[in-house]
């Protein structure tokens, strides 16, 4: 039998309200580990989405003393998304699928009888990956993506923070010289600026965290499972035979749910 959305929702919402500053925003969204928070009405219903990318886009990382300070009078109702687009719980998770690829989103609130009651998110749809033993008959390679953003460990914090908003991306590599890994940063390392303000001095190398590669032969059964463990959404794709090589791409949980979208994709099968 087909699984529904329900099997692999997140029960419950995490929210915030609309005249929430962006630096409340950061720290729950760093509290809580999650990308993104419900911003609800006075009466508690969903009104709107605000996401990490969201407090990127909203140039919050200028130089500039007086967009800064703009920037900090601004509330979750400013930068939220509306509407939120949602899914019955009872649906087939294969139409939620389609709905995250076609719309490239996320995640999708989710309701029963137009009542909301949790959320699936990519990250959901990953972890029943992780238990599906069938998967290993795809690799890493075969869904990755060979485009990586980069950057060196000298570059300053804004430069990347607006790189990432540019492209869309919710995180940066960051190589020496030669191409060798050094770190990662992420929406979640940039967050805490949003409420402390940011030394324009500040380099990536001062707030980068450690990278998580994976081979590129390793089954998305293993990545999936190694994206869980350890909260990540993306994995620095790498050649175990020769590790002082440049890395080979990246794969992230968009890349694992669109590969469940296929038409020939175990997911779409009827049970």
């Amino acid at each position: 039998m087909a699984k529904l959305v329900r099997d692999l929702m997140h029960s419950g919402l995490i929210t915030c309200k609309p005249n929430a500053s962006l630096g409340q925003v950061a720290v729950l969204l760093n509290q809580h580990h999650v990308h993104a928070l419900i911003v609800t009405d006075r009466d508690g219903r969903p009104n709107g989405i605000i996401t990490d990318l969201d407090l990127m886009a909203g140039e919050w990382l200028s130089q500039d003393t007086e967009s800064l300070k703009a920037m900090r009078s601004l509330t979750a109702s400013d930068l939220m998304t509306q509407p939120i687009d949602s899914v019955e719980a009872n649906l087939p998770t294969s139409e939620a699928v389609k709905i995250l690829t076609e719309k490239s989103l996320s995640r999708l609130l989710v309701t029963e009888n137009g009542k909301p009651i949790g959320i699936i998110s990519l990250s959901d749809f990953i972890a029943s990956i992780a238990s599906e033993v069938e998967l290993k008959r795809n690799t890493v390679a075969d869904v990755m993506s060979d485009a990586i953003l980069v950057c060196r460990g000298k570059t300053p914090v804004i430069s990347a923070a607006r790189a990432m908003t540019s492209a869309g991306w919710r995180s940066v590599l960051v190589v020496d010289a030669k191409g060798k890994i050094l770190g990662v940063v992420s929406g979640l390392d940039l967050l805490p600026f949003v409420k402390d303000g940011l030394d324009e001095k500040m380099v990536v190398r001062d707030i980068m965290h450690p990278a998580m590669t994976i081979d590129l032969h390793a089954s998305l059964h293993e990545a999936a499972e190694k994206m869980i463990e350890n909260h990540h959404h993306r994995l620095i794709v790498v050649d175990n035979e020769d590790p002082d090589a440049f890395p080979l791409g990246v794969i992230s949980t968009f890349d694992i749910v669109a590969e469940m979208a296929r038409p020939d994709s175990v997911w779409q099968k009827t049970l």
